[in-house]
């Protein structure tokens, strides 16, 4: 009989065992955007509330509930007496791989750092004691991945070995993410007024105890192959909108209302049941397109978060208190508006839209749902969403947490509601620019540009945030008498002064300390004034090379304002570099203006 049970990182991986990942595995394909970097956020926040906690010296906090990561299935394998523990994985081993990577990449920041008791301790999860190899040195690790990924493991997760030969590798790439993203977090926390050994510690304690995951353990005489086909291809769990169709079918059978072909919107043709039935969202809330939007509906409705998964409960207390028809007829209304979403909103809605789904604010919904369904005047419409995105990107931009979005939103929503569809602009600026803690804060000028003048956006926001970044800002910097066309979405990110800049970009002889000097120029190059849009093709030609080449291939290939004024600039250094980040800055701020300049 299999056994199910809810571990922790910490209780997982503290014992002496070796998690090996089978060859009818796939190798490790996790990415950047669709996992790493949500998991990051989960975690990062996570510590947040520890490290602040810590600070108030709290005997609990939010951070008390763990955040799921998902399940993984592992089985016993037999082991000689002498042997330490050993299990295979049958299903979660991306999971289980990019866990041991987070938790390395964390340990070896640290062991940089010479924070050395959290180090330690991490250390504890990610190795087996060196006395209990039998000759392998491969077992001193804790997860062994499958055959065309040990190579690269072995350099990512070794400090002393270099993962030069190794860059295509995933794995690797993983591991590098979560290596800057631990820098950059721990240099944020300083600055914000913590010591580095409460921000490293809280950070320990965010990875290895507020993280959960539920483990299945087969017993050895279960087939691994059969399990993992079952887990990956059959037994589909009922989704909430099949219950909530069933409760509404059975409703308006006994009240004699309708046919069931009559009444049930998201089915009325192939595509649109395709359309309905695709997964949206992110990490563990993908789920299909027709679930979430239930949520929506009752967020809005009922004016208050509604809980992941249930969704049911909530439309049968709401369906319970009404005729049945009048929520079915509202259910089709509201769904037509969903689906034709960016036409309901506006002739601006598109780039809105765009730039909303990119900073993964789908909490938003709700709201955006009640603006479209009830027709105010195209004036205050646009004021509003105006707001909501300068709202967004600004705290995007000084790296304000998002986690109190759910609850801060559906407030929203009631004061709108409260001031009735012909002010939503005015209510909702008012609403906004009445916020006075950061947790929900509008960041002003002054503090946008602090943080373009310091922040790493290169490291510290996601490459699709930080394009629609510099997306807007090129917009912005476009005038009536500029053609058109619209920035494309398929630019890359670019530093002008190059990551390896050691070769053709020298310290200048008054640099004085050169260790200083190069600590700075390290951080200031992933700073916005050293980053622009280019085609790939010519982000590959300019690459690495000294300053001139760069700006002559600017002037010969690129047609956006952001790189115009480059071509004139004669010396790319650091001053420059906090020039640019200030122009960026003040154009910035008429594209996503405060309060006073809304309208």
């Amino acid at each position: 009989m299999m056994e199910v049970s809810k571990v922790t990182p910490s209780k997982l991986f503290r014992k002496t065992v070796r998690y090996e990942v089978p060859a009818f595995q796939r190798r490790y394909v996790w990415e950047q955007e669709k996992q790493w970097e949500p998991l990051w956020e989960d975690v990062s926040e996570k510590a947040e509330l520890v490290l602040a906690a810590a600070q108030q010296s709290s005997g609990s906090d939010e951070s008390e509930s763990p955040h799921f990561l998902g399940a993984i299935v592992l089985q016993q394998l037999p082991t000689r007496s002498d042997e330490f523990e050993a299990r295979l994985v049958v299903d979660g081993q991306q999971r289980l791989t990019t866990l041991q990577l987070l938790l390395d990449a964390i340990q070896e920041t640290f062991v940089s750092r010479r924070v050395e008791k959290p180090a330690r301790r991490l250390s504890r999860l990610v190795l087996n004691d060196e006395d209990d190899l039998d000759g392998d040195h491969t077992k001193v690790f804790k997860v062994w991945p499958t055959l065309n990924d040990q190579a690269a493991f072995l350099h990512a997760m070794s400090n002393e070995l270099s993962d030069e030969g190794h860059v295509e590798s995933s794995i690797v790439a993983a591991h590098r993410f979560f290596k800057e993203q631990t820098a950059t977090w721990l240099d944020t926390k300083v600055r914000d007024g913590a010591s580095e050994l409460d921000a490293a510690e809280a950070l320990e304690r965010a990875v290895t105890h507020r993280l959960e995951i539920v483990a299945i353990d087969l017993m050895e005489s279960d087939d691994p192959h059969t399990i993992f086909e079952t887990l990956n291809a059959r037994g589909t769990p009922l989704l909430q909108s099949e219950m909530i169709k069933n409760r509404i079918m059975y409703d308006m059978q006994r009240s004699g209302s309708a046919s069931s072909m009559t009444v049930w919107p998201f089915e009325a043709s192939e595509e649109s049941s395709k359309w309905w039935s695709q997964p949206t969202g992110s990490g563990r809330q993908r789920r299909p397109r027709i679930d979430n939007f239930f949520n929506d509906w009752l967020s809005m409705r009922k004016a208050r978060p509604v809980k992941t998964n249930r969704e049911f409960d909530e439309f049968t207390r709401y369906a319970s208190k009404k005729p049945i028809n009048d929520v079915v007829d509202d259910l089709g209304r509201v769904s037509e508006t969903y689906r034709d979403l960016e036409n309901r909103l506006g002739p601006d809605a598109r780039t809105f839209l765009y730039r909303r789904d990119t900073m993964r604010v789908g909490v938003l919904t709700p709201v955006l749902l009640w603006l479209a369904s009830s027709n105010p005047p195209g004036e205050q419409l646009r004021k509003a969403l105006g707001a909501l995105e300068s709202y967004l990107v600004r705290r995007m931009a000084c790296r304000y947490a998002a986690r109190a979005y759910s609850t801060f939103f559906i407030e929203l929503l009631r004061e709108l509601k409260a001031g009735g569809s012909d002010q939503v602009g005015d209510t909702l600026v008012e609403h906004l620019a009445a916020q006075e803690t950061q947790a929900t804060l509008w960041p002003s000028d002054d503090e946008l540009r602090e943080a373009f003048r310091t922040e790493p956006f290169y490291w510290s926001l996601s490459r699709g945030r930080l394009r629609l970044l510099l997306e807007g800002i090129e917009e912005g910097l476009r005038t009536t008498k500029t053609e058109p066309d619209s920035v494309s979405r398929n630019l890359t990110i670019e530093h002008l002064m190059p990551q390896n800049w050691t070769e053709y970009w020298r310290l200048s002889d008054d640099a004085g300390d050169t260790v200083a000097a190069t600590r700075h120029r390290d951080r200031v190059i992933h700073t916005i004034g050293n980053l622009t849009l280019l085609t790939q093709p010519l982000n590959s030609a300019v690459s690495n090379g000294p300053w001139q080449d760069k700006r002559e291939a600017l002037d010969s290939h690129s047609v956006l304002f952001l790189n115009k004024h480059l071509v004139d600039t004669p010396v790319w250094n650091e001053a420059t570099i906090e020039e640019r980040s200030q122009h960026l800055c003040e154009v910035a701020a008429r594209v996503w203006p405060h309060a006073d300049d809304c309208s």
